[in-house]
């Protein structure tokens, strides 16, 4: 039971992360804007490199790649399903749509990242403290710029920086959800985990290909095309580099 406390408390840290776009407040509307045009390409490279230097060799590891590849097109083909159907109901019943469908499929496809985090998180406490607490230090040292760009991307979208705030908080809260059930079907959690990981994956490369990289494409000055493209690198190399530290 003490490794199901010891989950929780870290999982709920890591939740904490989340509150990361806070400072944003405190920036005049005409500067957020401009920040937040970066952080949408940093968002779409940091679920790009999400995508393809973690979670899919991490699903590799424990099937055949072409279970994964069905997973993640199975993903994929969910999230461009689920999109169509949101874009029906909140845009065409309406008769507009004054915040952006990606909002909401980055919502849930956070929300099943940070499911799986809590999984993760519990399967290391069950081993021992000291593994667990190194874990969560590594999910927390990806999580902080992954926080800040989702936040970008729910505010740059349409919603305000208090809801922003608020639901990004609220989908980081399923990390608790992924401890608890980690840590009561840890007999089953393998063979779920193979399935959600790269079925996660194919969401990501749906809301970066789809959703987000089509938003930096709207910029029509050079310049900060470019620029938005370098900070689209920058989320997919720091991916990398929390994989070459931390592994996994």
């Amino acid at each position: 039971m003490s490794a199901l406390i010891w989950a929780i408390g870290a999982t709920f840290a890591v939740s904490l992360i989340a509150f990361v776009g806070i400072f944003s407040l405190a920036l005049k509307d005409k500067l957020l804007r401009k920040v937040l045009f970066l952080t949408v390409g940093f968002s779409a490279g940091a679920l790009m490199g999400a995508a393809f230097l973690h979670l899919i060799p991490e699903a590799v590891e424990k099937t055949t790649m072409m279970r994964v590849s069905t997973y993640v097109l199975a993903g994929f083909l969910s999230f461009f399903l689920l999109e169509r159907v949101l874009y029906w109901h909140h845009c065409h019943k309406e008769g507009k749509c004054p915040v952006h469908m990606f909002t909401y499929m980055n919502l849930i496809g956070d929300s099943i990242h940070n499911f799986i985090d809590g999984l993760v998180i519990a399967a290391s406490f069950i081993v021992n403290v000291p593994f667990g607490i190194i874990t969560t230090l590594a999910i927390i040292a990806h999580e902080i710029p992954q926080e800040l760009g989702d936040f970008g991307v729910l505010v740059y979208g349409g919603f305000t920086k208090l809801k922003a705030l608020a639901f990004n908080f609220l989908t980081a809260l399923t990390a608790i959800l992924g401890a608890v059930a980690g840590f009561y079907l840890s007999s089953y959690t393998g063979n779920f985990t193979v399935f959600l990981v790269p079925f996660a994956a194919g969401g990501f490369i749906y809301i970066a290909a789809s959703d987000l990289v089509p938003e930096l494409h709207k910029e029509s000055d050079m310049k900060k095309s470019m620029i938005s493209f370098l900070f689209f690198l920058i989320g997919v190399l720091f991916m990398y580099f929390t994989k070459v530290l931390f592994g996994g």
